[in-house]
């Protein structure tokens, strides 16, 4: 079982030729309102790609929150863990380009509430094989989560913030892309950034968009996999989609670099297709691209 404590946002998606720069209007082509947030995101993507999974946060009382629910559990996500508290829910604001570029501002409503896993949370945590986090709750609380001990914990740090020792200390693998290691680093070489990160924690994935991915391990272990050629449509759950597909392909046991193929693959189906959690590719769909 894959546990993920994080966010749920809705997603007010934009679609433009190009996004507008400071002071200019330009005329969108379309107008999205998608369930997401990079908790609920990964989660998702984790079912559908053949895990149990468990979904722990936070979703306000107001008209996005019945939505955000039904999506994780259409999806086969277990909601149960998911609370309600007063107020707005969070939401995105998402600018896509029709290249697939995006830009993002998150206003976290609800998940701003979430301080940490309560008694319940933190036994579903450690039954489970992987915890993922993402940094759109409050650091305290994702630190909190990750010091639950049981589940090998996945961090996607998004957005970049000071990563404090005692959250590195309980993570296991880190998986920024290669804008975030960079940040993280202070070294924009992804090589070297890999190499940096390897002093943090034990295993280290930096995605590198259409040119792939780097993984490095403490243990020697070096790999490069290639992306796989395709159109990208929508980037904007890429990353979510391949942390998502990668806690799953290594809960099965798939060594490093089939675990690695996997994620990339599972990336690339959802690129194609617009939105977040509505472009995550299902298993079948993952099985037959790897073939």
């Amino acid at each position: 079982m894959i546990s993920v404590f994080g966010s749920a946002n809705m997603d007010l998606v934009a679609y433009v030729a190009r996004a507008p720069r400071l002071g200019e209007t330009v005329t969108g082509r379309a107008f999205r309102t998608v369930p997401g947030g990079k908790g609920a995101n990964q989660a998702i993507a984790a079912a559908r790609a053949g895990a149990d999974v468990a979904f722990i946060g936070a979703v306000g009382d107001d008209a996005f929150a019945p939505g955000l629910r039904a999506a994780l559990e259409e999806a086969g996500v277990d909601a149960g863990l998911l609370r309600t508290v007063p107020g707005p829910s969070g939401v995105a604001h998402i600018v896509v380009e029709d290249g697939g570029d995006n830009s993002i501002i998150v206003v976290p409503g609800a998940n701003g509430a979430v301080t940490g896993p309560t008694e319940e949370d933190a036994r579903v945590i450690a039954r489970s094989d992987a915890l993922l986090l993402q940094l759109e709750l409050p650091m305290e609380a994702v630190t909190a989560a990750a010091r639950v001990h049981g589940a090998d914990v996945i961090l996607t740090p998004a957005p970049v913030v000071p990563l404090p020792g005692e959250l590195l200390e309980a993570v296991r693998l880190i998986v920024p892309n290669e804008h975030e290691a960079a940040a993280i680093t202070g070294l924009a070489d992804p090589g070297s950034a890999v190499e940096a990160l390897l002093d943090m924690v034990p295993e280290a994935v930096v995605t590198l968009g259409a040119r792939g991915v780097l993984y490095g391990s403490r243990d020697g272990m070096r790999l490069r996999v290639p992306a796989v050629p395709v159109r990208a449509v929508d980037a904007t759950a890429a990353g979510d989609t391949f942390a998502g597909a990668l806690a799953v392909a290594r809960a099965e046991g798939l060594a490093p670099e089939d675990a690695l193929k996997f994620a990339v693959a599972a990336a690339a189906l959802s690129v194609q297709r617009e939105g977040a959690s509505t472009s995550m590719p299902r298993r079948h769909e993952i099985d037959a691209a790897m073939r």
